[in-house]
């Protein structure tokens, strides 16, 4: 058990950096990940032993999740496959427990950091590159600070852009159904994945913005505006990613402004047309 659950681990990206107890008792454990910075303890792990080897692990630093199963030579009875749903369940609770741990100290963070910050000017090399203004966003040391809030207006988590572009998040923060809002929504809102997009709109329209922050939280984000202006008209401005397979901006964009009666914006450019 132990090697195959670990072999999983590391196909996964999410090997620990040094040996590990992966004993099958149910209990939900975090242990650092290779790359992750020394002292973290990013990544979680959830097995069983009995009747079926089996378990879960991921990361809170990336917020993915996986499933994985030991090879089994017989069927199971029907209490041993009651005993599987069970764990399965225990396993789902656990998880649940400390993600909800681990967004409350990313909240924690994030506060901190935000009063910390101070209110980000249009010198910033990251913004001077984009051409864009600094909406309602902070600075703190090189770092631009974009808050994440739900729609009840509590901070979650941050995004960090740096002066390079690269960007980050807290580890272990909510983004799911979170946004930064640059200006008040008055007949309709207009929902974006990132800040670049969403300052450029902004400057353009003069019409209230939500940024997304990727094109996967476009539907959580409609949904829970949908929900607090039932009577807004949303429009998904979509990233069009016409050289990747399958166009994942547009893609999402359309199923976000389908699923709450919304309309979708797609930009044009040349090379698109070829």
């Amino acid at each position: 058990m132990t090697a195959t659950l670990l072999d999983a681990m590391r196909a996964a990206g999410l090997g620990p950096v040094k040996d590990i107890d992966l004993t099958g008792d149910g209990k939900l454990r975090r242990y650092r990940v290779e790359g992750d910075k020394p002292g973290s303890r990013n990544g979680w792990f959830v097995s069983y032993s009995h009747p079926v080897a089996g378990g879960a692990f991921g990361s809170w630093k990336t917020g993915e999740s996986h499933t994985w199963r030991g090879q089994s030579t017989r069927s199971q009875t029907p209490s041993e496959r009651a005993e599987i749903q069970r764990q399965l369940k225990d396993m789902q609770h656990a998880r649940a427990a400390e993600q909800a741990m681990v967004q409350e100290a990313a909240r924690d963070r994030a506060k901190s950091l935000w009063a910390t910050a101070h209110p980000a000017t249009n010198t910033h090399p990251y913004l001077q590159r984009k051409h864009i203004n600094a909406y309602g966003i902070r600075r703190l040391r090189d770092m631009l600070l974009v808050p994440a809030r739900d729609v009840n207006g509590t901070l979650q988590t941050l995004q960090f852009i740096s002066a390079d572009g690269s960007k980050r998040f807290l580890t272990g923060g909510r983004i799911v159904g979170c946004y930064f809002a640059i200006g008040k929504p008055v007949d309709s809102l207009l929902l974006c994945e990132g800040l670049a997009t969403a300052s450029t709109l902004y400057a353009a329209t003069g019409r209230a913005v939500a940024v997304c922050f990727s094109c996967g939280n476009l539907l959580p984000v409609a949904r829970a505006l949908r929900l607090k202006f039932p009577k807004l008209r949303l429009i998904v401005c979509a990233d069009n990613d016409f050289k990747t397979p399958g166009n994942p901006g547009v893609t999402h964009a359309k199923a976000a402004a389908e699923a709450v009666g919304g309309f979708v914006a797609v930009p044009k450019f040349p090379e698109a047309q070829a």
